[in-house]
């Protein structure tokens, strides 16, 4: 079978950074080691690689900070993240562990970082997504993630049962074929699967956001217990067996759909 991902696709990548500018560590409040400790639990590790290692730069986007710095993945508005009740909005207040991360901040450094770090990664997702619709007339964002095998205090869902890959959707931008498509695809390799547990939701870019199902998107999370020591990060062994398993559910399930598949489900 073909390893080869198709060229409307494209990998969104927002937590495997672990760079933070010197401009902002004087923001922290933590000393240096609970800092590279904070990193290690909060760092989506390889992801960039286990997702996309040859896959062409225009179907990957990657934001260079780590998301302590700002989290791309957030609404940039306060009003509209669900997150910021636990201190992680766009621009993170508390750690992991619900402690004090940053000094409180003004209103033009919060800006500052947006203007630096965020706008900028979302002008590119934003540009690279409407490349694939000008080409293909369809464009599918695939969320990269990776999440810890136990719950991290700051997260709504404490389920200690977690699977193996967790699968997130959009009730507007997920087609429900490729859904499915993936949930046997991961199944059929044997990983445990869940749709929406332990993290739901896919990224979609704001300009297309509940306003154009042309751009579709799902999230893929890996339990970092497949390929990744948590305690420092580092690749295990079997870190390769499950970057290949991974890419072969992914082509697999997309050719299932194929194209015209999604397409069809969205004129339909």
């Amino acid at each position: 079978m073909s390893s080869v991902v198709p060229p409307w696709v494209v990998f969104h990548v927002p937590h495997d950074s672990r760079y933070i500018p010197d401009e902002v560590r004087y923001q922290f409040l933590l000393s240096d080691q609970e800092l590279s400790r904070e990193i290690l639990r909060m760092t989506d590790h390889h992801t960039l690689d286990l997702f996309a290692w040859d896959v062409p730069d225009d179907q990957v986007v990657r934001a260079p900070v780590s998301r302590l710095v700002v989290d791309v993945e957030r609404f940039e508005d306060d009003r509209l993240e669900p997150m910021v009740d636990r201190g992680m909005g766009v621009v993170y207040q508390a750690t992991s562990d619900l402690r004090p991360l940053r000094r409180e901040i003004s209103v033009e450094e919060r800006a500052s970082l947006i203007r630096a770090w965020y706008a900028p990664h979302h002008r590119r997702l934003t540009d690279v997504v409407q490349s694939k619709l000008d080409a293909f007339g369809l464009a599918l964002v695939i969320d990269a993630h990776s999440f810890p095998s136990t719950p991290l205090p700051y997260e709504p869902d404490q389920t200690s049962d977690r699977p193996q890959i967790c699968i997130g959707t959009d009730s507007f931008h997920s087609n429900p074929r490729l859904e499915r498509a993936l949930d046997r695809a991961f199944l059929g390799t044997d990983f445990s699967v869940k749709i929406n547990s332990p993290f739901g939701g896919a990224m979609v870019p704001m300009r297309y956001y509940r306003s154009n199902d042309r751009v579709q998107s799902v999230m893929l999370e890996v339990n970092r217990s497949l390929y990744c020591d948590e305690s420092s990060g580092g690749r295990l062994d079997r870190y390769w067996d499950t970057r290949a398993s991974l890419r072969e559910c992914i082509v697999g399930a997309l050719g299932q759909v194929e194209l015209r598949g999604l397409r069809g489900q969205i004129d339909a």
